[in-house]
């Protein structure tokens, strides 16, 4: 099909839907003699996820477009990157990527035979690409080198080395696999020029950058492996799919970090002539759209419904999921699954004494059900949509709080006394939302308003203030737990918050900590305004 188009309409094929394009005038160049040879790499750490069709949307279009297409599972990568594979794993996962990259590439209709398959390993190990690697770390200095992994390596407080090096590595990855363009999302961008600065240093090309927009997780933020509620496993059961979608951010109206209209624009348009939203004669029947900005329109204007927009998008994403999932049910598949993504161990206490750390389980039959572990606590960024007094409790607030559902919450919280409604009107707040609903004066209280205070004459209390920017629906996590999923509903007697709550206080310079360990959205910290010190509840 790429012969038949002329150079321009190869080029628009190319970049539609791109956020950006370093190195246009080169692309147009090589277009005009000959075809674009194109890279995307993928580490290989966390299970891929739905988002994972967005860059496969746009592979599919560099091939209709006549492009020659490497796909790298950058493994050496994944073990740098913090060690978010280990190193015994690391074979297993790239396996695993392989499978199921090729199976979504399948379930989109895109021919595997013309695509190239790459392990990073296959070449990273050469002498020629370690003595580049030596000459690059002569150049390059840790400044640039943290800046420019400051978006994809995960950054901590003392980093290792290795992560030092990913960037540099990802520069020289163009140069050995004799690319004319690399592909990723904007969140590479620094790699890029990264690659564009120093490859000529080296006595290599600069090479074309095409970069494909952050889509929104369902949460509203960036879709990531590790928070399970921001995405959806490509092997996840229809129910699990219906499950994740009805708690997705998806505002009547809201355009904006919208995840579930992205995947139409990303995904679903690229890929088909038409999308078609279902729903009840009564409503109008079924609206076919061949345009993704008619249906961006008619959200804004509110004709569509976010439960029509969700159930259409779910019809749309299983019939993607469905060749996957069957692909998947092999015993081999099964396997290979199962051990490149063992579930977390459980440790017994050895000696009577209980076992320590994060990582280690209660003892006997306790388990890791429970473990005092942060990551099971549903703590979301929330805006007050509307606060006023309790009917029948002079000390008590009622508010209605959107925290990123289809409906906001209701929120019962003794706030009177310290803060006024005006203050907390619009105010972007932290909640505890997996809390079994208690009844508050006789009004259901559907999640926790977590505030700092502190005890005195009078006593201080603020409410935590997620970082500028935050949007509803947005995960708060513990620093260093950022995996693991936060349980539906919290069984009371287990007390996990009150377990938890012991040892979350304000730092010294009022931001939100548990064990000295941030409260964080992705964004950066939570705060509060002025009570250093406090205790948080």
């Amino acid at each position: 099909m790429g012969e038949q188009l002329s150079p321009d309409e190869k080029f628009e094929l190319i970049t539609r839907n791109l956020q950006e394009v370093l190195g246009e005038d080169k692309l147009k160049q090589v277009l005009q003699e000959r075809e674009l040879k194109v890279y995307w790499g993928t580490a290989t750490t966390g299970k891929p996820h739905v988002a994972y069709f967005v860059p496969m949307s746009k592979i599919a279009d560099f091939l209709k477009a006549g492009c020659e297409v490497t796909i790298l599972f950058a493994d050496l990568h994944a073990y740098l990157d913090n060690m978010k594979a280990p190193w015994e794993l690391l074979a297993l996962r790239t396996q695993y990527y392989e499978q199921v990259i090729k199976a979504m590439l399948e379930s989109i209709g895109v021919p595997l035979d013309k695509l190239k398959f790459v392990k990073g390993t296959d070449f990273q190990l050469s002498r020629e690409y370690t003595l580049d690697v030596y000459r690059l770390s002569s150049m390059v200095t840790e400044h640039d080198a943290k800046k420019a992994g400051a978006e994809v390596v995960k950054q901590v407080e003392h980093p290792l080395l290795s992560g030092l090096l990913y960037p540099g590595l990802q520069a020289l990855d163009e140069e050995y696999l004799k690319v004319d363009a690399q592909f990723g999302g904007v969140d590479q961008r620094k790699i890029f020029c990264l690659a564009e600065k120093y490859l000529p240093s080296l006595g290599y090309t600069k090479r074309v950058h095409m970069m494909n927009p952050m889509v929104p997780g369902l949460t509203g933020a960036k879709m990531s492996s590790s928070e399970e509620e921001s995405k959806i496993d490509l092997l996840d059961r229809k129910e699990e799919v219906k499950k994740k979608l009805k708690k997705a951010f998806c505002e009547p109206g809201n355009i904006e970090n919208n995840g579930v209209l992205s995947f139409v624009k990303h995904v679903v348009f690229p890929l088909h002539s038409e999308f078609v939203i279902k729903r009840d004669p009564k409503w109008g029947g079924d609206q076919v759209y061949t345009e993704f900005e008619e249906v961006q329109k008619d959200f804004a204007a509110e004709t569509i419904h976010p439960g029509d927009l969700k159930a259409s998008v779910e019809a749309a994403l299983n019939k993607l999921l469905d060749p996957i999932r069957k692909k998947f049910e092999s015993p081999e598949l099964r396997k290979l699954s199962s051990t490149a993504y063992p579930a977390p161990s459980k440790h017994k206490a050895k000696g009577g004494k209980g076992g320590g750390g994060g990582g280690g389980g209660g003892g006997g039959a306790a388990g890791e059900e429970d473990e005092v572990i942060p990551s099971k606590l549903d703590i979301r960024v929330g805006r007050i949509i509307s606060v006023e007094k309790h009917p029948d409790a002079d000390s008590l607030y009622l508010e209605k709080i959107d925290v990123g559902e289809a409906e906001p919450r209701t929120v019962v919280s003794g706030l009177v006394a310290y803060i006024s409604q005006e203050a907390l009107q619009d105010r972007l707040v932290v909640l505890l939302c997996n809390l079994k609903p208690q009844k508050m004066r006789g009004i259901e209280s559907q999640a926790m308003l977590l505030c700092a205070s502190v005890e005195g004459e009078p006593r201080r209390v603020e409410p935590l203030d997620p970082p500028e920017g935050s949007s509803p629906g947005e995960r708060v996590f513990v620093e260093g737990y950022e995996s693991g999923a936060p349980e539906d509903e919290l069984k009371p007697k287990k007390k996990m918050f009150e377990k938890i709550q012991v040892d979350l206080k304000i730092s010294g310079t009022c931001v939100a900590q548990w064990k000295e360990k941030d409260l964080m959205t992705k964004l950066g910290q939570i705060t509060c305004r002025t009570l250093k010190g406090g205790n948080i509840s």
